[in-house]
């Protein structure tokens, strides 16, 4: 381990699995092989939707229980609005409603969590392999403003990976799969709970030889909390997660490379050993204190994160970012409010070298790079008739971004200079939720939301840019509720956007290079059906509808924006019991995306078949198997837009090859 966080990360992973205990396992409420063994945690996050005027839902561990869990796809696959797709390994590429629209790497327009903390770093650019979904009890999907209560003024919204506690998840539970492209994954995690005291921890171990060429991943995690109660008005709960992922990167190929032979790497990303290794160990400690209608949060963070990276250069980070947090929440009979307020600080040292097949050679690069952001956000629901809450609340951020070029071989003018930039916003909503009958709502909202390039986006290749933020103002309507055997969820929505940040590939082995464009439009539908025909018998279908485009641009017109398929479907019937079930599923884009802002190149469409299955073998044990591209279709799931795309733009990423997994869980 090559950092101080690698270090530390066994002795605080040992302290926390020693955790005392006094009490013996609860009786399961829920599938007693599922991570979770007590619906609390997820029961009160569903609650907390219902009180949601816009695009929300919760993403419980049973969902996605009998799918090999590698990504944030195979968790999110049927939350609706959610755009995933793979590129390679535990790299996908995730969007809501546009967000991080043309990042063909990382992540941007998106706040993740873990537990309610940010693991987005200060400038808000990160790394979603960060989050282990095998881990979660359940996740929150935020969608745009709705994500209010998270302090993200960004697009596409928020996602929130929740842990189990010792009280939700007493005992022992196993987990392990085998599948194709020598591929293992073991988990081990064990609850312990007594009268004030509980701790909950997991380990995780992960490796694949994949589906292409120099696409090799390894990984180990860990995750801990312990909790304790000191009254009946005041407990604290200390987490701790350590993460050393390892992923080769295969690289983008051609159109006909991706259709014909998608195993195969890009030779660039082989002569370079092309690679994103991570290394991070995030503490955070928070403090509640619950007077029942009342109930105040206070916590602070530290995430230390190294970052090795040989792609066209090899670059080599050290981040380490801290901050806090304050949230409030009061739950009156007529009026209700959310107000709290974040800060985090972050510091970045940037190294780029030559690329020396995967090692450093000459330094290229050498800088300090300095973030915050700081917000303070609130909320408040009045409810002038008992069916109707009327909302209004807002957002204020405040971002710098600074660094300092100790050296740049490309630009040696630019040594011993400062970029510095500084934004801040306010970002209002407005709302009302309408219930005219138990178990349906109706809602309606209207927001402003505002992300600040990151360093990702002002410091390129060449030098530091000047970049405006991104603006939009979102309306939103939609329904959700469930009548008798039917469940849904509805939401049309319209984002008029100024100054998004859009990226284009400059070459095969450069990243993108990002500009603000003038005004554009994000406008969809997110829905989500699920039938449960008989006890045995249930249908869940999401559809995604995006229309994305420039308005009156001077070089692209009205065109619409690539990347992202104008529709999206995904079904699963799932037939049986917990005794024994199956389930077939299928998704669907029937016509690809374009691959240029010139709207020359487009993809084909494609449908994708795959089939999950379960059998309980004995009391406490289940296992499960996992099918995916029964057919072997050949096809183009991702993009790295570009300006024009020619038959030897190496920009289109695969989908997944047919694959097989299967594996065990057991709880005792």
């Amino acid at each position: 381990m090559k950092t101080h966080a690698c270090r530390a990360a066994p002795l605080l992973a040992l302290a926390l699995s020693f955790a005392p205990s006094a009490a013996h396992a609860a009786e399961a409420e829920t599938d007693p092989t599922i991570i979770v063994t007590a619906p609390d945690l997820a029961n009160a996050a569903e609650a907390r939707v219902q009180k949601t005027a816009g695009g929300a839902d919760v993403v419980g561990h049973q969902d996605y229980a009998d799918k090999s869990i590698v990504s944030l796809r195979d968790t999110l696959a049927f939350s609706p609005g959610v755009y995933l797709q793979p590129r390679y390994g535990q790299e996908v590429r995730i969007s809501i409603r546009g967000s991080g629209l043309s990042r063909g790497f990382h992540m941007r327009g998106l706040t993740l969590l873990q537990d309610g903390v940010p693991i987005n770093l200060a400038d808000d650019n990160g790394d979603f392999q960060e989050l282990e979904p095998i881990f979660f009890d359940h996740l929150e999907v935020y969608r745009g403003a709705n994500a209010l209560r998270f302090g993200s003024g960004a697009l596409g919204g928020a996602v929130n990976g929740v842990t189990p506690t010792g009280r939700t998840a007493e005992g022992f539970y196993l987990r392990g799969d085998v599948g194709s492209f020598d591929s293992y994954r073991g988990l081990v995690s064990a609850g312990v709970a007594g009268d004030r005291v509980d701790a909950w921890a997991a380990i995780s171990a992960d490796t694949s030889d994949g589906d292409r060429d120099h696409v090799k991943r390894r990984s180990f995690r860990f995750h801990g909390n312990a909790g304790m109660q000191f009254s009946d008005v005041v407990s604290n709960r200390l987490y701790v997660s350590f993460n050393n992922i390892d992923q080769d990167i295969p690289g983008a190929l051609t159109r006909t490379q991706a259709l014909t032979t998608p195993w195969m790497a890009n030779p660039a990303s082989v002569v370079g050993d092309n690679a994103r290794d991570i290394d991070s160990l995030r503490i955070q400690n928070r403090t509640r204190f619950d007077w029942g209608a009342a109930t105040l949060d206070v916590g602070a963070f530290i995430n230390a994160k190294s970052l090795y990276h040989p792609i066209f250069e090899v670059i080599d980070q050290e981040a380490l970012d801290r901050g806090g947090y304050v949230r409030f929440d009061y739950a009156g009979d007529v009026v209700e409010a959310t107000f709290g307020g974040e800060l985090r600080v972050g510091d970045i040292r940037s190294k780029r070298f030559v690329n020396l097949a995967g090692q450093r050679g000459a330094v290229r690069f050498n800088a300090d790079q300095d973030a915050r952001a700081a917000s303070l956000y609130g909320e408040v629901r009045v409810k002038p008739v008992a069916s109707l809450s009327l909302i209004a609340g807002g957002i204020y951020a405040d971002g710098e971004r600074k660094q300092v070029i100790h050296l740049n071989v490309a630009a040696p003018a630019q040594n011993g200079t400062i970029g510095r930039a500084d934004f801040n916003a306010f970002s209002p909503k407005l709302g009302l939720l309408f219930e005219p009958a138990a178990g349906i709502q109706l809602y309606a909202n209207y927001s402003r939301s505002v992300e600040f390039p990151g360093f990702n986006e002002l410091a390129q290749i060449a030098s530091f840019v000047a970049l405006d933020p991104q603006r939009a103002w979102t309306a939103e309507v939609g329904t959700r509720g469930r009548t008798g055997p039917i469940g849904w969820d509805l939401t049309f929505y319209r984002s008029d956007i100024k100054g998004e940040l859009l990226q284009f590939n400059v070459g095969p082995t450069i990243p993108a290079s990002t500009f603000n464009a003038d005004r554009t439009r994000h406008e969809g539908i997110e829905a989500a059906l699920q039938i449960d025909v008989a006890r045995w018998l249930r249908l869940r279908q999401v559809y995604t509808y995006s229309n994305f485009r420039f308005r009156g641009d001077a070089s692209y017109g009205d065109n619409r924006l690539p990347v992202v398929p104008k529709h999206v479907y995904r079904a699963e019937a799932r037939i049986g019991s917990d005794a024994l079930h199956i389930a077939p599923n299928v998704e669907w884009v029937p016509d690809g995306p374009f691959a240029d802002y010139r709207n020359l190149v487009r993809t084909p469409g494609y449908a994708l078949l795959g089939v999950t299955g379960g059998a309980r073998v004995a009391e406490g044990i289940d296992a499960f198997v996992d099918v995916r591209n029964i057919t072997g279709k050949k096809a183009i799931g991702d993009i790295s837009a570009a300006i024009a795309v020619t038959a030897t733009s190496a920009v289109y990423y695969p989908v997944e090859r047919r694959a097989v997994s299967a594996g065990v869980r057991a709880r005792f």
